[in-house]
């Protein structure tokens, strides 16, 4: 590996990864400066709101409607993912790409331009893995899911499982432990970047009963109302209510 190389593979992608399309977005869309500025996500009847820490996809469908949410989503996916695989192309031997996916994943959570004030990293980490592995990207996804909505029942698992599912899924398909160490640097990161918000979010939970309810939580991010739409295609929550119990 040519240290040099390195160095600006992960400088590059650190100075990439710290657009910020949540404000660029709302920017263009003629909402002020500040306007993605400690957004607050609320539950159905609760009275108490989560306040987010992060400038993200999340704080824009929150506070500029789904559409430019989604929109900030994929455009925060496609800067990472386009420099990593063009890395990956030009490199394919080398771990470059990878360097510039973890360093992507720094610079969306810790931007140069904005104070160090960004998102979770969880479309960051999206954008690399569909480079890296792209079914890995729908197993995460699902895979937490199923385990924090079904199995667990915990809003906060619902992206942290998945994310942890990465770590065997991309050592099984890959067998490199370079790829491997993304893999546990972007969950350590995630961790890192969500802490405040998590931490506020039990509390809630112990003091509130509807932020108990995963499918209710879950609808705090676009993400998350898009798949809760396809489950009720399915019959998840006509049958059952939110918590479980016979719809009233």
């Amino acid at each position: 590996m040519n240290i040099s190389v390195a160095l600006l593979a992960a400088l590059g992608g650190y100075l990439i990864g710290s657009l910020s399309f949540a404000r660029i977005v709302t920017a263009l869309a003629g909402y002020g400066k500040g306007f993605t500025e400690n957004a607050e996500a609320r539950v159905e009847g609760s009275e108490q709101g989560l306040r987010l820490d992060t400038v993200s996809a999340t704080s824009v469908s929150l506070k500029a409607g789904p559409r430019l949410g989604f929109l900030t989503y994929v455009l925060d996916v496609l800067k990472v993912f386009i420099p990593v695989f063009a890395l990956r192309q030009i490199f394919p031997d080398q771990p470059y790409y990878l360097l510039t996916a973890t360093a992507g994943v720094v610079g969306h959570v810790w931007p140069l331009y904005h104070r160090f004030k960004g998102g979770g990293g969880i479309s960051a980490i999206y954008g690399g893995v569909f480079v890296i592995d792209w079914p890995g990207v729908f197993v995460a996804a699902l895979g937490g899911m199923v385990l924090g909505l079904f199995v667990l029942r915990d809003f906060y698992l619902i992206y942290y499982a998945g994310l942890l599912l990465l770590i065997p899924w991309l050592w099984f398909r890959t067998g490199s432990v370079s790829v491997l160490a993304y893999a546990v640097a972007v969950n350590l990161l995630f961790l890192i970047a969500s802490y405040s918000a998590a931490k506020r979010f039990y509390a809630l939970r112990r003091t509130d009963p509807r932020w108990n309810d995963p499918t209710q939580a879950w609808k705090i991010s676009a993400m998350g109302r898009g798949i809760l739409k396809v489950l009720a295609r399915f019959g998840y929550g006509k049958k059952n209510g939110p918590s479980g119990e016979r719809g009233r």
